[in-house]
């Protein structure tokens, strides 16, 4: 006999061997023995979550002569009929290859009779917002009021893309991702009934790469099995078939872009595209890489947190030494947004292209506090490798009146560098990243923040705008420890001389002429109450 797939062989046969979606069995369930049958279902939801073998237990439900609890009893004739596939009383459709107005003139043309055998013809249709406009079109009256002996459950990921007409026809059942611990705990019982050897962290980790698929968990776990046949599966054994090489790989991307090196990383994407790697899981796999970082940039026991063997983590132990907390996040934003964007372009690897040279190049990106700071600790790296060495202190002795007379001259006082007064764009990154700025003050000056939570702000050229609207906070804002404390707070986070005004508008004043309102259309900062 052919092997059979896992996830094939152990499909589930009952209500009670479905894991993962207890609220839509419990409903079925219930329909079933109350008789309270529905003529048409959709189900929808993310690939491997159980759609097709839920329908499927339900259609054997339907028609079972004996069922027991809501479930199919799995031997009366009916269910070992629809078990063979010989029954034709059940009726499952691709609509990826049915998906024409013939096609669904067929099924009107096939429910006009009623059954020889059985209660129910139950078509399922999978996948079904494949169908054409005109096939939606043909189904609607039918859905509408089929038969009575005629029930429909409809199957499809993209639940968009079904017209609102067919949507509110149905019973609509939304299956949502199985969690890892479920997941793994099917995996435990199914590899047990088979003799598999296998350590429970090897499980856990299947789990997690299934991403709340049992269909994709599954077949991870056929692929580790087939691979070290006969011996026993332990978690770095599971790693080497299922994300080792994945790992170097993004390894050594975050290597280039930590060296700013755009050409090597670059060339890495292209090896990858150029061995077939689909771009958007590429880039979703290196955001998960680097909140691993980030992870174990802020955690001290990090193994139980990140599914990663203990070598590559002592490699990701040695890499968060060299970069900040603050860059990791910078990437994970921008990674994160390219992720995102990709799912309304055909130009993938431009958009990835474009997102490595941001990162390696952070004075071309947008000005933001995170960019900033990025640069603040180039320059200052820059600085330290080209300061000169300090010249060689020669002792000698010296007279007591050579030595009082230098002791008697004034300390030369210490001179304090300059900064440099903030351009406007610096003064639209403190716009941008006010709560920032305001967290700081609420740690130096409690008074000043309860203050500033009732101002709006905005940017007017390299002058920073505070506006009340209330004429005792404004009183508060402009004396002068307040000005001194949000100087410092501004300095302190842009690293520059902020220019700002503090302003107060009377709104009944101001409306009189106009003024309030155009100063209020350019304040974009919206005002969050702690």
């Amino acid at each position: 006999m052919a092997y059979q797939t896992l996830y094939r062989k152990f499909r589930p046969q009952t209500f009670d061997e479905v894991k993962g979606q207890d609220v839509i069995v419990t409903v079925l369930k219930n329909q079933i023995k109350n008789n309270r049958i529905s003529h048409a279902y959709l189900f929808t939801g993310t690939r491997g979550t159980g759609k097709t073998s839920i329908a499927k237990l339900f259609a054997r439900a339907l028609n079972c002569e004996n069922p027991r609890d809501g479930s199919p009893c799995n031997e009366c004739a009916s269910c070992k009929a629809i078990l063979a596939g010989s029954s034709l009383n059940v009726i499952e459709m691709d609509a990826a290859s049915n998906n024409g107005v013939d096609d669904v003139r067929r099924i009107i043309e096939e429910i006009a009779y009623s059954p020889a055998s059985g209660k129910y013809y139950v078509y399922i249709v999978d996948e079904v917002h494949m169908f054409s406009k005109n096939a939606f079109n043909a189904l609607l009256k039918t859905l509408e009021e089929p038969p009575s002996y005629v029930i429909f459950i409809l199957a499809t990921t993209e639940i968009e893309q079904i017209p609102i007409t067919v949507l509110s026809r149905c019973q609509r059942y939304d299956f949502r991702r199985i969690d890892i611990a479920t997941m793994a705990d099917r995996m435990r019982a199914i590899t047990d009934a088979e003799g598999i050897r296998i350590e429970d962290r090897a499980l856990t980790y299947i789990a997690t790469c299934g991403e709340g698929s049992m269909r994709d968990s599954l077949s991870l776990l056929d692929r580790c099995v087939t691979f070290y046949e006969g011996q026993e599966i332990t978690y770095d054994s599971a790693l080497e078939v299922l994300g080792s090489v994945d790992t170097a790989v993004y390894a050594a991307l975050l290597e280039h872009i930590i060296n700013e090196d755009v050409t090597g990383a670059i060339n890495l994407l292209q090896e990858a595209v150029m061995r077939g790697c689909e771009l958007t899981y590429f880039v979703s796999d290196f955001v998960m890489y680097l909140r691993n970082l980030m992870l174990v940039q802020v955690s001290d026991d990090i193994e139980n947190t990140v599914n990663l063997s203990s070598d590559n983590i002592a490699i990701l132990k040695e890499v968060s030494e060299r970069v900040s907390r603050e860059t990791v996040m910078r990437y994970i934003r921008v990674f994160s947004e390219l992720s995102r964007d990709m799912n309304y372009t055909p130009q993938k690897r431009v958009l990835a292209e474009m997102a490595i040279v941001r990162v390696c190049t952070p004075d071309m990106e947008d000005l933001d506090l995170g960019s900033v700071d990025e640069r603040i600790s180039n320059l200052e790296e820059k600085l330290k490798n080209t300061v000169k060495a300090a010249p060689t202190v020669v002792y000698r002795e010296v007279s007591p009146a050579a030595a009082a007379a230098v002791s008697s001259q004034p300390a030369a006082p210490a001179v304090k560098r300059p900064l440099s007064a903030a351009l406007p764009e610096e003064i639209q990154a403190v716009v941008k990243n006010w709560k920032s700025i305001m967290n700081h003050i609420k740690e130096n000056d409690m008074l000043l923040y309860t203050q500033l939570r009732k101002a709006r702000v905005s940017a007017e050229g390299a002058v920073l705008l505070i506006i009340f609207e209330s004429e005792i906070p404004y009183n508060i804002a402009c004396s002068n420890t307040s000005r001194e404390s949000l100087g410092e707070a501004l300095e302190k986070t842009l690293g520059s001389v902020v220019t700002f005004e503090i302003k107060y508008i009377k709104p009944e004043t101001a409306a009189d002429d106009g003024g309030y309102e155009d100063i209020l259309k350019s304040i974009n900062f919206e005002i969050e109450e702690a």
